[in-house]
């Protein structure tokens, strides 16, 4: 049987009900934030949908922005420092120790219109198991892709604990 690798496929996905799920707050800083991050293991890696409002949001057509997204290793979101809010969401998920962006953890950039933000996002290294118990967190700042070693995405705004849906 030949797997079915269609739009229709994966918006199917989308109205099912998620396998895990994290529900994102903001820190301190930012505590409009709120979001879900859902989780769907398809057979050709994780399918991963973010909803989030309450985004900084800039004014001018050139002023749209990105947020960076990743899941991180650490399994809470609790008390932390201004420096790091997040502290304990710990760093990149990166289960291989690949140089990043090759983290399991890295995903693309949520971008923000209005402070909204949604985005689906096929990730073939994850699955839903390895990540629950995990953070999904959103940073400042775009991820560069090439800074060592995370990516230069500035400080930890909202986070989320990957729980069983």
């Amino acid at each position: 049987m030949r797997e079915d690798f269609s739009m229709e496929y994966f918006g199917r996905m989308l109205t099912r009900p998620p396998q895990a799920i994290a529900r994102l707050k903001g820190s301190a800083v930012y505590p409009e934030i709120d979001g879900w991050v859902c989780f769907w293991d398809t057979p050709f890696g994780c399918l991963i949908a973010v909803r989030a409002e309450g985004l900084p949001h800039h004014e001018g057509i050139c002023e749209n922005h990105f947020f960076g997204f990743h899941i991180h290793s650490g399994g809470r979101c609790g008390p932390g420092t201004a420096e790091d809010p997040f502290a304990e969401s710990g760093t990149h998920y990166n289960p291989d120790q690949c140089w990043h962006p090759q983290h399991a953890g890295d995903l693309p950039p949520l971008m923000e219109e209005d402070g909204k933000g949604f985005m689906a996002v096929l990730a073939g290294q994850l699955e839903v198991r390895e990540v629950l118990g995990k953070t999904a967190v959103l940073h400042t700042d775009p991820d560069d892709f090439h800074t060592q070693p995370a990516g230069n995405s500035g400080t930890k705004m909202a986070c989320g604990i990957i729980l069983p849906a």
